[in-house]
């Protein structure tokens, strides 16, 4: 957190090329490591359109839905309906912190695979709120910036008893 890239609209990627490939190979390799559900290029230090997100037996989040493994490359968001729900959430970029974060309920996104293939998905839960807090490192937003009463951040340790697990 600070850094000015994760502050800046990330450019879009080039599908196809040997260094998308590369880039995310790293993130995923980044994101395993850490025990994420999520990784957006800018929090690896690149300007580029890529998120990738996937969960499964992550013990970060372990009462949340499976989400596929999923590449998105310049990824586009459609919010489906005004509702809104608060779950908690932490970050790779901001370690040791976790707070209560709205998000839309529902979504479609759009975007490509790295070599090209179109993706067209609606979700809901957990798996549109990974999508939305992986977007918005695109877009130069970290998940403080969204929490509405600033009693419910902190850190993680400190927190323990008011967080409620994320509902399946």
């Amino acid at each position: 957190m600070g850094h000015p890239l994760l502050r800046q609209v990330a450019a879009p990627a080039v599908v196809g090329s040997p260094e998308l490939n590369a880039l995310v190979a790293d993130m995923d390799d980044t994101m395993r490591d850490l025990s994420g559900a999520g990784l957006a290029a800018p929090q690896i230090g690149v300007s580029a359109r890529v998120v990738i997100f996937e969960m499964k037996d992550n013990p970060r989040y372990p009462h949340v839905a499976p989400v596929p493994y999923t590449v998105l490359v310049n990824p586009v968001l459609t919010m489906l309906g005004e509702e809104q729900e608060e779950g908690w959430e932490g970050c790779l970029s901001v370690p040791g912190l976790r707070g209560l974060v709205p998000r839309y309920r529902r979504l479609r996104y759009r975007g490509f695979t790295p070599d090209g293939t179109p993706i067209d998905r609606t979700v809901e839960g957990f798996h549109a709120r990974v999508v939305q807090h992986e977007v918005d490192h695109l877009d130069g937003i970290l998940y403080p910036q969204r929490i509405r009463d600033l009693s419910r951040f902190g850190f993680e340790d400190a927190l323990t008893g008011q967080m409620t697990p994320m509902p399946d």
